[in-house]
C-alpha cells in the first residue's frame, strides 16, 4: 500500500548535513551535541544491520534529538534533526511491515519540518524544505497519504533558493527533475551540484552523493519534457 513511501524513504534518509545555523554555531556545546547526534545517526542508518535493532536505536535517537530541541527551544537545528530522524523511523517502520505506523511518522516529520521551513528555511543547508520536497514527492497521494508533486516541486525549489550551493538541495532537486523527465533542467542542476564545495565533515557521504550524480548524468538522456502545467 505504501510502496511510494518506501521509495521516498530510500532516497531521503541519506540526508542530514552537518552544517549548522548561526545560532547553533555560536553555542559550542550545542554544536558538539549536534555533531555527535549526526554521527550516531549515520552509524545507526549505515552500520546497524538488524532491522529491529536499527528501529530501536533510531527511536532512542529521536528521543535524544527531542530533548536537545527542548533544551535549545529557540534554535532550529535540533528541530530539523527531529524531523529527519522521524523520517528515518518512518522508513524503518515501512521496511518492517508497519505501513500505517510509517505513514503516521511521515506525517509527524512533515509537520515538524513545515514549522521550521516557515521561519528558518535556510537552516542546515535548507534541510527542512529539501526533506519536505522528498516527503511530498514520495508519500502516496490522497486519500492514502499527503503526496503532492506540485508541493514537492515548490519545496525543492525553495531548498535550492536558500542553499544554492548545498549538495543535498541540488542533488535531490536534480533527482526530482530527472525522475519527472525534465532532463535538460535536471542536468543543469546536477552538474552544478558537482561544483559545490565538498562536505569535509562527511567525506564518505560526499563521495557517494557525487558518485550518484555522475551515474545519473551518464544515463541515456531521452524524453526531455518541460514541467507539467
Amino acid at each position: 500500500m505504501l510502496k511510494g513511501l518506501g521509495a521516498f524513504l530510500l532516497r531521503t534518509l541519506l540526508l542530514g548535513a552537518l552544517s549548522v545555523s548561526a545560532q547553533a554555531g555560536e553555542n559550542p556545546s550545542l554544536k558538539s551535541e549536534l555533531l555527535r547526534l549526526a554521527h550516531d545517526w549515520e552509524h545507526v542508518k549505515l552500520q546497524v544491520i538488524d532491522r529491529d535493532d536499527q528501529e530501536r536505536q533510531m527511536a532512542d535517537l529521536a528521543q535524544r534529538a527531542g530533548k536537545i530541541a527542548e533544551q535549545y527551544e529557540n534554535i532550529p537545528d535540533p528541530i530539523v534533526w527531529v524531523g529527519i530522524i522521524t523520517s528515518e523511523q518512518a522508513s524503518l517502520a515501512n521496511e518492517n511491515g508497519s505501513p500505517l505506523k510509517a505513514l503516521e511518522l511521515a506525517k509527524r516529520a512533515r509537520d515538524i519540518l513545515e514549522m521550521v521551513e516557515k521561519t528558518e528555511p535556510a537552516t542546515m543547508d535548507a534541510a527542512a524544505p529539501t526533506t519536505l520536497g522528498l516527503l511530498y514527492d514520495g508519500v502516496p497521494r490522497f486519500p492514502i497519504g499527503f503526496g503532492d508533486k506540485v508541493k514537492a516541486r515548490y519545496y525543492h525549489q525553495e531548498a535550492v533558493k536558500y542553499a544554492p550551493n548545498g549538495l543535498d538541495a541540488n542533488y535531490f532537486y536534480g533527482e526530482f527533475l530527472y525522475r519527472q523527465g525534465e532532463l535538460a533542467e535536471a542536468i543543469k542542476v546536477l552538474e552544478h551540484a558537482l561544483t559545490v564545495p565538498g562536505l569535509l565533515n562527511r567525506p564518505i557521504w560526499d563521495k557517494s552523493r557525487r558518485a550518484e550524480i555522475r551515474k545519473m548524468l551518464s544515463q541515456p538522456q531521452k524524453g526531455v519534457r518541460t514541467p507539467a502545467q
